[in-house]
């Protein structure tokens, strides 16, 4: 397992696959790299593809201090430095949204391409999602909590075809506090005022039936972003590039050919 190492000597466990062209998947909150797991095949036989264990998360060390979106960022820059590679493309979904948002604004010259998927601008701008949302999550009963987290990510009928193992419902192998260190750090990014410096060619995703980080952050995004598009996917849910890959797939490809042949 390689390592890179942060500016304060946190170990990052990262991973790579594939050939071609870097591109770098950001998984969301509280996961690791086996988020990608099942989708990544999709973009190897194209793009080398490099993923990570956040801090906090599988193989990488879990310094229980404040982590930041900000702080993510400069985690990805460490990866690439540690590879070598000046400029990558960035598909971020989630708080990985979150992250490549920085990325983007904060190192624009390490950024080729770069993809948002099921992510928000964070702050008072950002769209939250609802309190009943919320509380179905910290339910005391954690079949309830988990199955309310399955509903968010997936449609009933593909839950109802497919029995998993599912890759986006955390890690598993988390400390509590490394939990609450990645949930504050979400909650906390706020890329409002930097989302017009991104002069990155950027394609923003989302489900139209995203709850768990509402669809209506999508045109923000795209409005904020100069020149950026966007691409809804009917009927989808937070886990979009998961249960409609078939689609999110190929969208995605064609996008960082065009904007990264």
């Amino acid at each position: 397992m390689p390592y890179a190492k942060a500016a304060n000597g946190v170990r990052l466990a990262y991973q790579t696959a594939g050939v071609g062209s870097p591109l770098i998947l950001l998984a969301g909150q509280a996961n690791n790299h086996h988020w990608w797991d099942e989708i990544r095949t999709d973009f190897e036989t194209r793009y080398r593809t490099i993923t990570l264990d956040w801090r906090g998360t599988g193989d990488s060390d879990k310094p229980d201090e404040p982590y930041s979106t900000t702080g993510f960022a400069d985690d990805v820059v460490a990866v690439l430095d540690d590879l070598g590679i000046d400029q990558a493309a960035v598909y971020g979904t989630s708080m990985g949204g979150r992250v490549a948002q920085w990325l983007a604004a904060r190192y624009p010259e390490r950024v080729a391409a770069l993809v948002l998927g099921c992510t928000s601008p964070g702050g008072k701008h950002g769209i939250e999602r609802g309190p009943e949302i919320r509380q179905s999550l910290i339910d005391p009963d954690p079949d309830a909590a988990r199955q309310a987290l399955l509903e968010l990510m997936y449609t009933p009928e593909w839950l109802a075809h497919n029995e998993g193992p599912y890759n986006t419902l955390g890690d598993p192998t988390m400390p509590a506090y490394a939990k609450r260190r990645h949930l504050m750090a979400s909650n906390r990014h706020d890329a409002w005022e930097f989302l017009p410096d991104i002069a990155t060619p950027t394609l923003i995703v989302h489900g139209t039936e995203d709850r768990f980080n509402p669809a209506a952050n999508a045109p923000l995004l795209a409005e904020r972003i100069p020149h950026a598009r966007m691409h809804l996917i009917p009927g989808a849910r937070h886990a979009y590039f998961d249960e409609f890959r078939a689609v999110t797939g190929p969208l995605v490809l064609d996008f960082l050919d065009e904007a990264h042949p």
